[in-house]
């Protein structure tokens, strides 16, 4: 099984022990059960870590270098999403370090979805940063449609009218999920195969 994001790696995981699951990309891997270490995985989960909620502390810096008198970032979490916690904590810290205050806005359905953006009008930020297991499309059309810099933490965002984004390149990791696949076919243990994260 090859997933795509923390909640399709953890879904898989919880549905079975026995076939080999391969994260094309998941969030804080150890820190959210999925293996016991980078290093030595063990079970049957190994693949990619994503380093996005470090990529969402360094997008509040690139928000200010782009827009100087950003001072309000809202920033929009998956709530069912595990990678919620380490994507809105690593926000923070970006933000405290330059003076940016943060608000977090959980959604946890499509309606709320719908919703968030006429609620930010009343406290408008200057910008908002998205996390990626958000539906990219929807958000990247309604942050043009209620005028919003908006920053995404994967290139689809920008690709489907987010205004900017700061990533690593998802075709490097969908290569390396096909080498671990291939790895796993030719009997290798997802057990022994230590999970990498991304180097551009």
């Amino acid at each position: 099984i090859v997933t795509w994001f923390t909640p399709a790696a953890r879904a898989a995981k919880q549905a079975t022990r026995e076939i080999p699951i391969v994260m094309a990309l998941a969030g804080n891997p150890v820190e959210n059960g999925l293996v016991e270490s980078l290093d030595r995985p063990g079970g049957n989960v190994t693949g990619m870590s994503g380093v996005a909620a470090e990529l969402a502390s360094k997008s509040v810096e690139l928000i200010q270098e782009l827009l100087p008198s950003a001072r309000h970032v809202a920033a929009l979490a998956n709530a069912p999403d595990p990678f919620s916690g380490p994507f809105l904590e690593q926000i923070r810290l970006g933000g405290q370090a330059i003076g940016v205050t943060i608000d977090a806005v959980m959604i946890r359905s499509a309606d709320e979805l719908e919703k968030a953006f006429p609620a930010m009008e009343q406290k408008r930020p200057d910008a908002i940063i998205v996390q990626p297991s958000l539906p990219a499309k929807r958000v990247a059309e309604l942050a043009l449609r209620y005028r919003i810099p908006s920053v995404g933490i994967i290139r689809v965002f920008v690709e489907e009218g987010g205004l900017m984004t700061y990533s690593f390149p998802l075709a490097d990791m969908y290569r390396r999920a096909a080498i671990y696949v291939d790895k796993i076919l030719k009997g290798a243990k997802p057990a022994d195969l230590p999970v990498e994260q991304p180097t551009k």
